[in-house]
């Protein structure tokens, strides 16, 4: 048994917890994965007889949606990371989590106060001047409050929903347990690599619950757009912040999707898309460090014109190759160089490792071609981005190629940004803003500086490698001498096999059984043997009575299953 599963059977909480999130699944038709993981046995036989399933009719990825859901801020959050992992998930459930909405009642003001005093070692009234009892905003994570300083200045304090924290942590642990019995119960699962997403998952939603991680972001956005013309991120005020409270400077304006009180405001609109994009790709072709949720409602039109954003909670890193390899990619793709953007997508390591080269290549390429080149009739103005960002996630799938998780992060935010841009003015084009960025940032991969840098380090990897080498050689030749040489073979599926042929002898024992009751009750019939019931022999008649109930129970579980 795992050892998640030993701490959480210590821990009460987390078992209550553990069935209802399997209630929940059993409740929205998932028996047969509950079974398949082995956890059927949490599921109260009486709630398998009589449970009903008011959503059965409805596809799976709406069900799961449902689901989700109902289990609340740590499931909610997992949908929409996976929201932009349609590479894993497959497009119809993406599609689907992109409908979930992290929007919850706000909690207490009482709380608030008692947070407030708990961090920061004072009450409320002796650090505001104001503070609006009612919310600016809530989510699942946190609540925005507006406040004035006692120096006058306008705040917005954003606090920890209480207990947010315990209850995620509940819930990771219990998605660990769950991603390791897929792993050892459902090898075919491998493929969307189940560890792998909670861990993701865990990895961003415990930085989402430091505001002191939040914190570090916004300075750096603030010193990476110091002094720029148009775009303007929030002062932070570091004497006020805790692990679960931030306080900023309040931006006033207007929300960037709101086109008719920004035409009421004389902005120029298609001015205002170009900025805001042109931020983004300063962000990602020359920063490496960008916003990693640029909804409307983190963008703001201020009154002099220039673009504010807020909530760093969730940011995006590109590594110096990665911005060329992405450069490079979206050059290729604008200009119809198919070969390029395939060299591309394997130099980012795209293509696993079991995956034949040669094969992908031409397959990949065959496809690109099939999809794109009908798209290349229209003039660069008519090209829509969107189009092509679905298009090669499409076919990633198709191809089942690995993407990394920033990666997938620059491509969600490109196209809210392209979806912004659009509305703002139905003109903008967002390839011929973008594509002099990526242009100017391959030309300088071949600047003096650049090549000198990429020759020392490969020139490191050599030296290492020969001083290395001999060593190696050595060691391999001395296990092979002395046997001690050992090949690692992996049966793929043996478990499942092992696991269904334990499943059905376990059901034919209870047939047999059920059988033999049969048997027995016949003959305590035909010896008419104690009192009688119906006309019938009462021990006969318990006994036929035992066999129908243990057979209907065998039927349903057969049947449930989907494996009749």
């Amino acid at each position: 048994m795992p050892f998640s599963f030993l701490r959480l059977r210590r821990r009460y909480k987390d078992i209550v917890r553990l069935r209802h999130i399997l209630g929940v699944f059993f409740k929205y038709g998932f028996y047969q994965f509950i079974e398949q993981v082995n956890l059927a046995r949490l599921i109260p036989f009486r709630k398998r007889l009589l449970e009903r399933f008011p959503y059965i009719d409805r596809a799976f990825p709406e069900r799961l949606r449902h689901a989700f859901e109902e289990l609340g801020p740590s499931f909610i959050k997992l949908a929409q990371i996976l929201s932009s992992r349609p590479d894993l998930i497959t497009k119809p459930y993406a599609d689907e989590f992109k409908k979930l909405q992290d929007e919850v009642p706000p909690f207490r003001f009482e709380e608030v106060r008692r947070i407030i005093k708990e961090d920061l070692g004072v009450e409320i009234e002796e650090l505001f001047r104001e503070f609006e009892v009612r919310p600016m905003a809530a989510a699942s994570i946190a609540q925005v409050h507006g406040a004035v300083l006692k120096s006058g200045e306008e705040v917005v304090v954003k606090i920890q929903r209480p207990g947010i924290k315990e209850i995620i942590e509940t819930d990771i642990d219990i998605m660990r347990f769950i991603a390791e019995l897929m792993a050892r119960y459902l090898p075919e699962a491998e493929f969307f690599n189940p560890k792998g997403i909670v861990e993701e998952f865990s990895k961003t939603v415990k930085k989402e619950l430091n505001f002191r991680e939040e914190a570090r972001n916004l300075n750096r956005f603030r010193r990476n757009f110091e002094g720029h013309k148009y775009i303007y991120i929030p002062k932070l005020y570091p004497e006020y912040l805790t692990e679960r409270i931030i306080v900023m400077e309040r931006i006033h304006g207007v929300r960037i999707d709101n086109i008719s009180e920004i035409t009421r405001l004389g902005f120029d609109r298609s001015h205002i898309a170009k900025i805001g994009l042109e931020a983004y790709l300063k962000m990602i072709f020359e920063d490496g460090f960008f916003h990693g949720d640029p909804h409307p409602g983190n963008i703001f039109v201020m009154p002099d014109g220039r673009i504010g954003l807020v909530d760093f909670g969730i940011v995006g890193y590109l590594t110096p190759e990665l911005m060329e390899s992405l450069a490079q990619a979206f050059v290729s793709l604008v200009k119809q160089d198919f070969d390029n953007l395939i060299e591309q997508y394997i130099d980012l390591g795209f293509v696993s490792e079991e995956m034949d080269i040669d094969t992908f290549r031409r397959d990949f390429k065959a496809d690109l071609m099939d999809f794109l080149v009908p798209l290349y009739g229209a003039t660069i103005a008519e090209i829509n981005f969107a189009e092509y960002l679905d298009t090669l996630t499409h076919l990633a799938i198709k191809h089942k190629l690995r993407i990394p998780s920033d990666f997938l992060l620059v491509n969600k935010s490109l196209l809210i940004l392209d979806s912004i841009g659009r509305e703002l003015d139905p003109s903008f084009n967002f390839i011929a803003v973008a594509e002099p960025y990526a242009s100017k940032l391959i030309r300088s991969r071949y600047s003096p500086k650049r090549l000198y840098e990429r020759a020392r380090r490969n020139f490191d990897e050599i030296t290492a490698f020969a001083f290395g080498a001999p060593r190696q050689l050595r060691l391999l030749l001395r296990k092979t001498l002395k046997d001690e040489l050992h090949f690692k073979l992996t049966h793929l599926g043996l478990e499942k096999f092992v696991r269904d042929i334990d499943r059905s002898a376990n059901r034919l024992s209870f047939s047999i059984i059920v059988a033999a009751i049969i048997m027995g009750s016949s003959i305590l019939t035909l010896s008419n043997v104690g009192g009688k019931v119906f006309d019938m022999p009462l021990f006969g008649a318990i006994g036929f009575f035992i066999a129908f109930i243990l057979g209907l129970w065998l039927l349903i579980s057969i049947i449930r299953s989907g494996r009749l």
